[in-house]
């Protein structure tokens, strides 16, 4: 930059002068300029300061002897990852729903606590004296756990608003004509959540009590609403509150619930139609035998094509995946070699032992025969103290005749969606499953549930899903790195702010520019780093840490 006095003559002959604040830039070959101020209106001696000041820009030293050693510059609080997080947040909507008071703020740091680091509420608190949280998301307050643990139950409360603002954020007035739904179960470590309760344990935990969780899912798989209900709730009872969310609180009509074949069975059929809502689910094993005897399906309907039957007012389409039926194939002579090696294993035993006892040898095998669940096709032999396996290829060959086939049951009309697109849609319930997986044992990990009202433990799981909404757009956008979500924040956490300190009171927080892997993956989310974040001053401290002075509203 530069300033240029530039003299005219006016028409009475009196000489005026224009002083011009300007800078040369390069467009292509040629140098070009630009005016950035007119200082006309200045005196001689502000000018005079400007070109001083433009003339030593490089060396402020030069201009500021005595004062500049006042000014430091100290490394301070990273805000690299909690910036980012922050501005996806912002564009999914979530920081709009969660509103900007107070309670909106700290339910937004919980969020964006769990992406970068899970774990209780404490460590929460804790992360927040490493991050620049209340200069970045304007907190004027210092907090501790126990305020983040109040924050839970106004989540809680507030949940049914948050979901909607949600919803009309992402869809508006083009509301989704299909819904994909499904439960989960967590264990708990303790036994004094209100919500616990013995139940289907699908984490294989014997002896641990749960809790279990629905999540509701638009087309394209994004959560829209989540809930918990006490550990021995069945599946099928879960469905009712569904269909009130989606008739009610989202005001969808015509509708096409999807569940799988646990969750959608006859009362949930008989009131989807009710609510007017079209579903598609599946019907298990034992009904496929059912309508197999009574003629209503054939074994070769079951091909890599799928194939309809129309049958009492309902719609049956039949496949069989090939892949699948090799996996169960796989698996019949895996457990059978392991028998195999028990027997011969025992056999060694009883010859090399002769006081050893036949029957205790039969009922070990016996017993494994049992737990692998291959009884009906294998059976143990005893020729004297010799032990042999036995495979009756008839029961072999009727226990594997459905092996990969399913059957999708829908009342959607074929008016609406082509067989193919019944099948593909029910398919598409495994973006549920995705969800369950990278909130419970991936990057989000809702165990280990460190609450124990039904409150707090209703305004966690609601945490946890606006975290995964976060970690599903940041897995999107960093697709082509070669990092996992994890990696890119652990990333940005090391972009640290440099504190601005005159006469030791920190004036602001600078932001310098980052590296180039940081400065690639902020590109990629289109997030741009402020140069400089005003600083609140404020202190967040543990209740351990409670008698210690801090800043309070």
């Amino acid at each position: 930059m530069y300033i240029v006095e530039i003299p005219f003559n006016s028409k009475t002959g009196k000489t005026y002068r224009s002083v011009l604040l300007r800078e040369s830039y390069r467009e292509g070959p040629k140098v070009r300029n630009r005016t950035i101020a007119n200082l006309s209106k200045c005196t001689p001696q502000e000018i005079t300061a400007i070109k001083l000041a433009l003339k030593h820009k490089e060396d402020i030293a030069f201009l500021f002897p005595d004062t500049v050693e006042l000014v430091q510059l100290q490394k301070g609080s990273s805000v690299g990852a909690v910036w980012a997080v922050y501005q996806t947040a912002e564009r999914l909507g979530i920081q709009k729903a969660l509103g900007n008071q107070l309670e909106g703020k700290l339910a937004l740091w919980q969020v964006i606590a769990r992406v970068i680091e899970q774990g209780s509420r404490l460590s929460a608190v804790r992360l927040a004296k490493t991050h620049a949280v209340c200069d970045i998301l304007g907190i004027n307050c210092g907090f501790d756990e126990d305020d983040l643990y109040d924050n839970l139950k106004w989540l809680s409360g507030h949940q049914k608003e948050i979901e909607g603002k949600l919803f009309g954020n992402r869809h508006g007035k083009d509301k989704p004509e299909l819904f994909f739904y499904d439960v989960t179960s967590s264990y708990l470590e303790g036994e004094h959540n209100q919500l616990a309760a013995y139940g289907y344990n699908r984490d294989k935990k014997k002896g641990k009590m749960q809790i279990v969780i629905g999540l509701l899912c638009d087309e394209q798989g994004e959560p829209v609403s989540v809930e918990v209900f006490s550990g021995n709730t069945q599946d099928p009872s879960t469905v009712s509150c569904q269909i009130h969310k989606i008739t009610e609180s989202f005001g969808c009509r015509h509708v096409i619930f999807v569940g799988d074949r646990g969750m959608v069975k006859s009362k949930q059929m008989q009131a989807l139609t009710n609510a007017e809502l079209y579903y598609i689910t599946a019907i298990t094993k034992p009904q496929i035998e059912t309508l197999i005897k009574s003629g209503v399906f054939r074994l070769d309907m079951f091909s890599e094509s799928v194939h309809e039957v129309l049958h009492a007012s309902h719609r049956y389409i039949l496949r069989r995946n090939a892949q699948r039926a090799e996996e169960l194939k796989a698996t019949r002579r895996s457990k059978r070699k392991c028998i195999e090696e028990l027997i011969i294993e025992q056999n060694i035993y009883l010859q090399s032992h002769k006081g050893a006892k036949l029957s205790n040898a039969l009922e070990k095998i016996s017993g494994k025969i049992e737990q692998l669940k291959v009884q009906s096709w294998l059976m143990l032999k005893s020729e004297g103290r010799l032990l042999q396996l036995e495979e009756d290829e008839n029961a072999l060959q009727n226990e594997s005749r459905l092996d990969g086939c399913y059957v999708i049951k829908t009342d959607v009309p074929q008016s609406i969606a082509h067989k193919q697109i019944i099948h593909d849609r029910y398919k598409d319930l495994s973006v549920v499953e995705s969800a369950f997986r990278t909130c419970k044992t991936e990057h989000l990990e809702m165990r280990p549930v460190y609450v124990q009202t039904e409150e707090s433990t209703r305004g966690h799981a609601l945490v946890v899903m606006l975290a995964y909404l976060i970690v599903r757009e940041l897995s999107h956008k960093w697709t082509s790195f070669d990092m996992t979500v994890q990696e890119g924040l652990s990333q940005l956490s090391m972009l640290c702010a440099m504190e601005m300190r005159v006469n030791d009171s920190i004036t602001c927080l600078k932001i310098p520019k980052p590296c180039e892997q940081s400065l690639k993956l902020l590109e990629s989310l289109g997030v741009t780093l402020p140069s400089a974040l005003p600083h609140k001053g404020v202190n967040v401290v543990t209740k351990k840490q409670l008698n210690q002075k801090r800043k309070k509203p």
